[in-house]
């Protein structure tokens, strides 16, 4: 005979609801859902080329302007800055880009953008920074500080013809 007292079935509920088996069922759920939840392949980043400090004369620096996927350099009073993460204000089209692949000595020292900054002759001898002013070189000083608190230095910028010069362009 079958035992059917109203006394069983409860017996049976309170012994599957137990503080255990609720812990283990609770378990097994999360479980089966870290098993078989797809998860997206995690995959490291490319790390980016190493960096070599270098010596650049103008014309070696020219082509570090942001163009043809190259990286944006600049000089500040002798120091060549790589700024390829600030390539939207440095790079092509940003407010700086007369800047990019030149020394932009003088032009930050102005506060000016114009070519006029510029040194025309690439081959020729580095600008001296004659003619500006106390203001002017404290604000250029202010410029290197920030970029050297921003900005790897991947190099020195010397003229051409300096007897350091001849290495990098013989390679």
């Amino acid at each position: 005979m079958v035992d059917s007292s109203p006394l069983s079935q409860p017996t049976l509920v309170q012994s599957l609801a137990s503080p255990i088996n609720l812990i283990l069922i609770t378990l097994l759920a999360i479980l089966v859902y870290y098993r078989f939840n797809p998860k997206a392949p995690s995959f490291l980043a490319k790390p980016p080329p190493p960096i070599v400090f270098r010596t650049f004369t103008p014309p070696l620096l020219k082509p570090y302007n942001g163009e043809n996927g190259m990286p944006v350099y600049l000089a500040v009073n002798g120091k060549v800055f790589d700024v390829t993460s600030g390539r939207n204000f440095y790079g092509p089209g940003g407010p700086y880009e007369n800047f990019a692949g030149r020394d932009a000595s003088r032009g930050l020292a102005c506060g000016s953008f114009d070519e006029d900054m510029l040194t025309k002759d690439l081959k020729g001898p580095l600008d001296d920074l004659k003619g500006l002013g106390e203001e002017e070189m404290e604000a250029m000083k202010g410029w290197e500080e920030r970029f050297d608190e921003k900005y790897l230095v991947v190099g020195r910028l010397v003229a051409v013809g300096h007897p350091e010069a001849g290495k990098e362009e013989g390679s």
